[in-house]
């Protein structure tokens, strides 16, 4: 059932169509399409090993072996690498967070810092440190000496102080105590709110579905439901795919 997953918010950023990929000899993705419009959140659901990460890594030009067509903003992208989609305006929060222990937070943060492509400095480091006051407590300690949590909060603000038109966020709440993931979801509520588009991977799929405009379920490499997020949230043959 992989068509158009068409974004509903005008102006599609990201046109992803017929995506494939490959590690060595096994093929992992199936000819996947995906659109993220303006200021939009789509969730991006399914059991471990269905391919979401994998979607991600494609998109972001991580896997050498990939097919497909990438459009951001406009512009043909298909082979792009990293750091050009980064340069672009896609800001991505890695599973495993990513940061770089030997520096400080405020290291951490700064070194990401520049005006998004179209200008946008909405999320300048005193904004950043508004939202997540644990890093201004922690401002001088290196990202080897915090918490998990701690580390989650400093991937995410590193990741706003690039001013992303789009964000993707894969297991952002993974592994990290209950008071800890709510403050995450509550920072990803005001990402929402200032306009970036986002892309969610998390385990927690009624939190996704309650905070997405759109959602795409996958299974075995192919997006297998997808619609509205409350479309999505009522189907019977959700939980079946989710192993729930």
């Amino acid at each position: 059932m992989s068509g158009n997953a068409g974004a509903s918010h005008g102006e599609i950023l990201l046109d992803a169509r017929g995506i494939q990929a490959w590690y060595g000899s096994s093929h992992i993705l199936h000819g996947i399409d995906l659109q993220i419009g303006r200021g939009q959140t789509v969730g991006l659901l399914g059991r471990n090993g269905m391919g979401k990460s994998t979607l991600i890594r494609s998109l972001l030009g991580h896997v050498a072996q990939r097919q497909g067509q990438i459009t951001l903003f406009g512009q043909e992208r298909s082979r792009a690498k990293p750091h050009e989609m980064a340069q672009a305006g896609v800001a991505y929060v890695p599973e495993g967070r990513g940061i770089f222990p030997n520096l400080s937070v405020r290291e951490n943060l700064i070194m990401a810092a520049r005006p998004g492509p179209s200008g946008r400095k909405d999320w300048p480091l005193e904004r950043v440190l508004q939202t997540f006051p644990r890093l201004t407590e922690r401002f001088g300690n290196l990202g080897g000496q915090l918490s998990g949590g701690e580390q989650q909060m400093l991937s995410i603000g590193r990741a706003l102080m690039t001013h992303p038109e789009i964000i993707i966020l894969d297991e952002a709440t993974e592994g990290l105590a209950p008071l800890i993931v709510a403050e995450i979801w509550r920072v990803i509520g005001e990402i929402r709110a200032s306009g970036i588009a986002t892309l969610i991977v998390d385990r927690d799929w009624k939190r996704v579905l309650a905070r997405a405009d759109r959602a795409l379920v996958l299974q075995k490499g192919q997006v297998v439901l997808q619609g509205n997020a409350d479309d999505v949230a009522s189907m019977p043959e959700l939980a079946g795919y989710l192993g729930v």
